[in-house]
Order: C-alpha cells, then structure tokens, then sequence
C-alpha cells in the first residue's frame, strides 16, 4: 500500500508508505496525500465482523490501509489499548431515535467527540513509528473546536513529540476551550488565534509550506488532511453498518460537516464494499459545500458564528480528495483548480465532476433556528439529548427523507455530546447536560491563554521558541 498526492502531477509521483504518510500528514507540495488504490471489503469480510469487539474490527480494517508499516498483531494491541479509555463497552453504540433514524454516539471517548475514535488511536501510530526511527516530531493542528482537545489528550506527555493547537479566538464553545487550555503538560501548546477556523488551517498550511521550517521541527498533522485520520474514521462506518444488516440490506449515514473529512472516511468505507446508499451532508449557515452540490459553484463566504462551532468552516480542505477522484485521479488539474481556488475565492465549474459528485452525496443546509427545534423535537419524542451538531445530521436526514421517500435505515452520527454545548441544548430542551465524572470539575481548571495575531510570523516566532528540536528522543 502506497500513497501520493493529490497534486503531484509528476509521471512518476513520490510514494509513500502508510507510517511515512503518517508522519508527513501534508504532502510537500500542499496536496493531501491518498492511497493508490482502495483496499476491497468483500461480503464474508463483512460478516464477520458481526459480533467482533470494536478494536478487533479497527484493527483489521487499518491493516488494509497500513500494508507492511503495521504487523496484524501490533495493531491490534494498539487498537486494544487506544478504546480501553471510552465510557461504553461498544466504543461508538447505536440508538435508536424513530422507525427509520438511528444515533450513532462517537462521543464516549476522553474528550466526547468524535475526534477521539480517531485521535486516540492515532497518538499510538505516532509512538510506535517514532520510538522504530529513534525521531520527535512537531504536531501542528488548526481545530475549530473538537480535534484540538482529542489531539492534545491523545499525545499529551509524549517524550516524542510536541504539540501546538490553533483555535478561533471566541469562536469555540467554553468546554471546548478549557478542554484545550486546562491540561498542564509541557509538550502540550493552545493557541488563540484572532481570526477564524480558515485563518488558523491556512497558518498551518503556510508553516507545512515553509520547507526550513518543516524540516527543521520535522513537523506532522493531526487534522483530517492526515490520511491516518481518514483510515481510523471509516472503521465507525463499518461497524455501525454491520449492527444494521450490512451486507444483506444497504444502510445510509447523514453526517455534520464543515471540513469534509467526516463524510468523505464514510465515502472510502462504500468504495471499499460497505453497502452505502446515501451519504448525506449537513451543513450550518456556512453552507459553502451545500452551495455547491445544489449548483456547482463553490465560493468562499465569511465565515459566521453559529450553535455549531466546529462547523464555521469555508474552506473544506478535504474536498481535495474527491476532487482528486472526480478529475480522474489528475494531479495536475487539482493543483491548478487549487490555486484558482486559493487565489480566487472560487473553484473552476466543471460540470462533469458536479454530476458525479451529486451522485454520491446529497446534501443540505440547516440554520440556528431549525438546529434549536431539532434538538427540542429529538428529546420530546425520544428523551434523548442530542448537540447542536448532532442536529444537524438528524435534521438533515430529515430533509433527505422528505425528498427521497426510503425504507433504507439512515444512521445519523452524533458527533458531540451534549455537555459540550450546554447553553444551547439547555435552551432547547430545559435540561442542562452535567458533563461525565472525568470532566466534571473542567469548569473549575486552572486555564493557561495563549493569544496570538493572525500573523504567519508570530506563529512560526512561538513554536520556535517552545519547540523541542529534531534528534534522537530521550
């Protein structure tokens, strides 16, 4: 198993193994990096996996994507050791909320995200391919609320590596914060930066993009343009097929997104041989990925604030990857339509790709208002509390079935739990959610603020001064 970058138009483009792509996250030449090809999943494959634990499954589906960088067994232990750490038995257990509509919780890991399914699993990958190379490494993340916290508590201590985490100023919801700015570990940096979550994804990119730099800190990734990511986020689609009849009867997923890291690890699990029908997208008022499957066009618009912070997002970076494969795998074409797009504020219409794509995904937008009476009508008629991204995905494949009438499951996945977003479910609901026993007294943390400008300069002056160096670990 190898893998290349979306924009490497070389003829005879640089291939990476699993562990190497791993550690580089972004590509040399600001491309994402994607496998070669798609390991298959076969119906028996599939049946097999009834029954199994959730790591074993997490295991035996990484081993497709890593190849010879991870034995069976290891994996397997590591997988073991990263779910131990979550509240339920099942890791991610299925709800049932109407005839039709089934909860996905992703939220029973340390930090009650969805990030946790991946990032817990991921710190461990790192440990093991840095403690082989004798080799540290600087992990530079942009988080619009959730994989700051989950990248942090999963490497947070580590000998190997350090990690520095930009976050929207104001822009994050105050759990969300403090899960950031109250660990006291000294590999561990929360950046506040005055901007929004495309300002701080663009420093990082900027920093991965200055070779001195990245060479020098040996700089990785932990968001979603890191393959890893990708590869452990398709294990939940697995799994919560399989519960629901997969491979006898199709299911589909409806999926909150605003980075389309999410959704897309649902789309590699159907190319792979899961029994996907509909893939569902669920947008907040920065709407710019429903904008385009309802039209075509994509175009940047400002950024704006909503009860969904992780989702105030314009700038989708892992559309590349479909991109790549709705311009048939043409790295040349992508990294053209890239810069146009980064130049521009507008990506080049191509009508054919827009086709496909509408084949693959629908998707819909869903404001404030309707985020508050879904929350509101899901515990009337369930008692279950659901966060306002949540709502999204169960209000979203509400709209899916009021235009396409099916008989087709849907699984909504429910990203956050909803003592991540008190106030708002409160509102809803007349309930404040009490946070787990483990974080139950967040509130009451010592807080260490870090602030900077949305200066490319500044970021780099701070993590130079707080970086360990590149060498042999201690």
């Amino acid at each position: 198993m190898r893998y290349i970058s979306t924009r490497d138009a070389r003829a005879a483009p640089l291939r990476l193994s699993f562990a190497e792509a791993l550690l580089a996250g972004l590509a040399r030449d600001g491309g994402l990096y994607v496998p070669e090809s798609i390991p298959e999943l076969d119906a028996a494959s599939l049946r097999s996996y009834v029954g199994s634990a959730y790591p074993e499954v997490a295991a035996r589906i990484l081993s497709m994507f890593a190849g010879e960088s991870f034995a069976p067994a290891e994996l397997h232990a590591l997988a073991t050791a990263a779910y131990a750490r979550f509240r339920h038995a099942a890791v991610a257990p299925l709800v049932q909320l109407d005839e039709k509509l089934w909860l996905l919780e992703l939220f029973h890991g340390p930090t009650l995200a969805f990030k946790d399914l991946a990032l817990q699993l991921l710190g461990l990958l790192f440990d093991a391919v840095l403690a082989r190379r004798h080799e540290r490494i600087t992990i530079v993340g942009a988080t619009s609320g959730d994989t700051g916290s989950a990248a942090i508590e999963a490497c947070r201590d580590r000998e190997a590596v350090d990690v520095f985490i930009l976050y929207p100023r104001g822009r994050v919801s105050e759990v969300q914060r403090r899960q950031m700015t109250t660990v006291e570990a000294a590999n561990v940096h929360a950046i506040a930066i005055d901007g929004t979550f495309d300002d701080c994804q663009d420093l990082v990119k900027g920093l991965f993009a200055d070779a001195e730099f990245r060479g020098e800190l040996n700089l990785s990734a932990v968001n979603s343009i890191n393959w890893a990511r990708i590869a452990a986020q398709t294990v939940y689609y697995v799994t919560a097929a399989v519960a629901l009849g997969v491979p006898a009867r199709p299911v589909s997923f409806s999926v909150p997104t605003g980075n389309f890291g999410n959704v897309y690890a649902g789309h590699i699990a159907r190319r792979a041989g899961v029994s996907i029908d509909r893939l569902v997208i669920g947008t907040n008022r920065n709407d710019i990925l429903a904008r385009y499957f309802a039209t075509g066009r994509m175009s940047l618009g400002t950024v704006r604030p909503t009860l969904s912070p992780s989702m105030d997002i314009q700038v989708s970076s892992n559309f590349e990857r479909l991109l790549f494969e709705l311009k048939g795998r043409n790295g040349a074409a992508v990294g053209q339509a890239m810069g146009r797009f980064r130049h521009t504020g507008s990506l080049p219409e191509d009508g054919q790709a827009w086709r496909r794509a509408c084949r693959l995904f629908s998707a819909y937008k869903v404001d404030d208002t309707r985020t508050m009476q879904t929350i509101a009508r899901i515990y009337s008629g369930s008692g279950v509390l659901i966060d306002p991204h949540t709502a999204v995905a169960v209000a979203a494949a509400q709209s899916e079935f009021a235009e396409h009438d099916s008989n087709i499951p849907m699984i909504a996945l429910g990203c956050a739990h909803p003592a991540k977003f008190p106030e708002a479910v409160e509102r809803a609901t007349g309930i404040r959610p009490a946070l787990p026993a483990q974080l139950g007294d967040l509130l009451d943390r010592r807080e260490r603020i870090i602030a900077l400008p949305n200066e490319l300069g500044a970021v780099r002056r701070y993590i130079l001064a707080h970086a360990r160096r590149v060498g042999v670990a201690a």
